[in-house]
């Protein structure tokens, strides 16, 4: 996923999630709040209705988050910026772990349908349309926001959860690189008919939204190449990532940070040949844990020395 940590500020911390603003979220709060002025009766409701939307998109965002994390995957970012918001996950490389962590978002939004509808309900047969008529239109409106980014995001186009989901389901019969290519491929072509949708409605912000599926799904096409690479190496059957349990492959493919040379840790137990730097951790190729070079080493499967 294309970063947008870089230009964001801190909002909060919850559930050892930290979540972060990005500052064009300000510019195009003024524009969209001043293109709908006309909605409510005073332009406060207006800025409470972008900020229900925000919310909502938050909560989507923590769907994902603590579903990856309930599956032993790491989340501990999201970034909400003007198209919506970005939550930075890692699950464990299973389809199964992956498919929870990505649609635990979209049923978010499937859950809140029902208790904004009870909400919307509540406000009629209370007579706020007529007692509280810009309340019962910002429910009206919150109900319609939630629907539109359910639907929206369940786009079978990467790198939407729609596309992620797809992605998933395809890992279970195809495998891990062939998933990411077909569902990238996917995603290039939807990217291209929403480029033509932006041409055709003149949108500024469906150009943007374009671009954005267009970069990542290109990062996630070379992604896919790796990782079809990385799948035909020869393997050390002497040890296994403690965290996906795959063994290492065998060759120079990790780097010293201090003199920048390749080397194969496992050949050299962790320790840089070139300039005698020790690695505490060990990077595996294929999740990206992080473990002592100790805690790879299968015992059962340890050759005896007798």
């Amino acid at each position: 996923m294309t970063s947008l940590r870089q230009g964001s500020i801190r909002l909060f911390r919850l559930a050892g999630v930290d979540v972060f603003l990005h500052w064009s979220w300000f510019l195009v709060a003024v524009f969209e709040i001043n293109g709908r002025a006309g909605s409510y009766s005073s332009v406060g409701w207006n800025v409470l209705e972008y900020l229900a939307l925000f919310l909502i998109v938050t909560l989507h965002e923590f769907g994902h988050a603590l579903a990856c994390r309930q599956v032993g995957g790491t989340a501990n970012q999201i970034v909400l910026w003007p198209m919506g918001g970005v939550a930075y996950v890692d699950p464990p490389p299973r389809p199964g772990a992956t498919l929870w962590s990505i649609a635990a978002g979209p049923l978010v939004n499937l859950v809140l349908l029902p208790l904004l509808s009870l909400l919307g309900w509540l406000s009629r047969s209370l007579g706020w349309a007529q007692a509280m008529p810009n309340a019962h239109a910002l429910l009206r409106a919150a109900w319609f926001i939630n629907l539109g980014l359910l639907m929206f995001n369940i786009l079978p186009i990467y790198p939407l959860d729609g596309g992620q989901i797809l992605r998933s389901l395809l890992w279970f019969l195809v495998g891990r690189a062939r998933s990411l290519m077909a569902a990238t491929i996917i995603g290039l072509f939807g990217a291209a008919g929403f480029v033509v949708l932006a041409v055709w409605m003149q949108s500024p912000w469906l150009g943007v939204l374009s671009v954005f599926i267009l970069m990542n799904c290109w990062s996630g096409l070379r992604q896919a190449q790796a990782l079809s690479r990385l799948a035909k190496l020869p393997r050390r059957e002497w040890f296994a990532c403690p965290r996906c349990k795959t063994a290492p492959p065998v060759g120079d493919f990790w780097k010293c940070s201090r003199c920048g040379q390749p080397f194969d840790t496992f050949e050299t137990k962790a320790v840089c040949p070139h300039c005698a730097n020790q690695f505490a951790v060990t990077k595996c190729l294929d999740c990206g844990g992080l473990n002592a070079i100790g805690d790879w080493a299968v015992p059962y499967l340890v050759p005896s020395k007798t």
